[in-house]
Formats: structure tokens, sequence, C-alpha cells
């Protein structure tokens, strides 16, 4: 399952996400993992959440990004939910339809691998495409 957290840079999505994370933690009897682009969010996660600085793996490109993500599923198969902070710098996106490529190859990794993932974009829900939007679960 993708999930996606919507709107303009500044609105508040890094707290919606944050405080899923922490919620969600409390009921998974999985891990959970937070890739944000620096450790800024470290004491604001419950100690149960791993937090990855996707910086410090110099990621310079969106296949790169993919790789990662299969990487972590691949040492862990106990992963329930990953929370990808500041999507676009994360994954290299450079535009939206790059954004809907991600998310695309995102969906089978989580339908094969059974990780969901929550996603906080800088977006308005408005101008996504429809396979987008569809996934949009906050709009700020």
């Amino acid at each position: 399952m993708i999930e996606l957290i919507v709107g303009e840079k500044g609105t508040g999505k890094t707290k919606i996400l944050l405080a899923k994370a922490n919620d969600d933690v409390k009921d998974t009897g999985g891990n959970l993992v937070y890739l944000d682009i620096n450790n800024k969010h470290m004491y604001e996660l419950s100690h149960r959440i791993r937090l990855l600085n996707v910086q410090e793996f110099n990621i310079h490109s969106s296949d790169m990004f993919l790789g990662f993500i299969y990487g972590i599923a691949s040492q862990d198969y106990d992963i329930d939910k990953m929370f990808l902070d500041n999507f676009t710098s994360i994954s290299c996106a450079d535009n939206i339809a790059d954004v809907e490529k991600l998310i695309n190859e995102l969906s089978k990794i989580s339908e094969k691998f059974e990780i969901d993932f929550i996603i906080s974009l800088s977006a308005k829900k408005d101008e996504l495409p429809e396979s987008l939007s569809k996934l949009v679960t906050s709009a700020l």
C-alpha cells in the first residue's frame, strides 16, 4: 500500500509523518524505517523506528534510490512500513513524471515484500496526475 501526504513546503507534512510513524510503532509486530535527508528528527522518533539519512549513502539517481529501497527490503523481512520524508529530495526525482514512475515501482515493492510506504510529497493535490491523487490520504 502507498499513502501520500501532500502539500506545499512548510505546511506540516513532516509533523504528520512523524506522528503517524510514532503511532504506528505502538501497534506493529514488525519493523518501521524512516528515510529522510538528514538526522534532524532523530529525537522526535521512537527509538524503535530505524532512521536512515539517505545523504549518507551517496544516492545520485532515482535508479540508485530504488536499489537502496530493494536493499533495505532484502536485509529485513520484518519491515511493515517505510516512511519517506522529503520524497523528491531523497529519491532524486526531477519532476512529477519521475515521482509517478518511482511510486509505481514502490507499489510493486510494496506488493512483493508486503511493505507499506507512507510518503510526504511537496505538491498540491489538484496538480497531481490521477494515479497519484488517488493515493493521497492527507492534503495540506
